[in-house]
């Protein structure tokens, strides 16, 4: 069970059933607003920001908020002006980590991600210590209940996917960064609906973790991802299934 993708669908469903709500959509607000402020408010031009705009749709996030978030980018309304800051780390059972974030004051969040990192059994690593063991790829969620394995498979290649997997409770369909976006047309013109697609950054190979230390790691990356300017977090981590339940995730 590939960690990072079982884990992000654990986080994806919290987010829309707990109190985490607000908190995500706090980091969707900043993913659409960094979105126009690079690529322009225009998301049929803007690739990143169409990402980020159907994200926060699928997370039922408000289409006010949406298009204040959009203008807060392009300018027409006044905003905070963040930075993307990319941190990596060593966490329990010899993983390696990769934190995406935004902020406002990176100071502010390296103090917080070193402190986490202390208080989970890790470490936070040097720049380049750790990136190279991850690559940037296109992922797509589809409810595996939904659709028969192999069918799904063979709309997926022929939609220029290059896997798809079955895991836990969705398929996983992975892309290309340039066929991202016609995988996913693809697949909704087979008549397949997606439940999310990201740009993840998905490691080379991974490290099996089980036991006290899958649980150890889970902690962690649930308190990294708790930080305010934390986007994303990544781990070249092989999870035991056990170790989700157990760590009550």
């Amino acid at each position: 069970m590939a960690g990072h993708s079982k884990w992000a669908q654990i986080k994806r469903k919290k987010a829309v059933n707990d109190n985490k709500r607000g908190q995500h959509f706090t980091k969707l607000i900043r993913a659409i607003t960094v979105a126009a402020r690079s690529g322009g408010g225009d998301p049929s031009m803007n690739p990143r920001l169409r990402l980020a705009v159907d994200t926060a749709k699928a997370a039922s996030m408000p289409a006010d908020n949406i298009e204040r978030a959009v203008k807060k980018g392009t300018g027409e309304l006044e905003g905070v002006e963040y930075q993307e800051v990319t941190y990596e780390g060593y966490g329990p059972g010899g993983t390696a980590l990769l934190i995406e974030t935004m902020t406002d004051n990176p100071t502010r969040t390296v103090n917080e991600i070193r402190f986490v990192f202390s208080r989970n059994h890790g470490n936070l690593g040097t720049s380049g210590s750790v990136a190279w063991q991850f690559e940037r790829q296109g992922q797509i969620f589809v409810a595996a209940h939904r659709y028969d394995e192999d069918s799904a498979l063979m709309a997926a290649l022929e939609a220029g996917a290059t896997d798809l997997r079955k895991e836990g409770e969705a398929y996983v369909v992975s892309t290309d960064l340039p066929t991202f976006g016609a995988v996913q047309e693809g697949l909704k013109a087979a008549g397949i609906e997606i439940e999310s697609a990201e740009l993840a950054m998905v490691p080379r190979n991974t490290v099996a973790v089980a036991g006290e230390e899958a649980r150890k790691l889970i902690k962690l990356m649930d308190a990294l991802d708790d930080l305010d300017d934390v986007q994303k977090v990544y781990a070249n981590a092989d999870i035991d299934e056990a170790a989700f339940a157990e760590a009550g995730a």
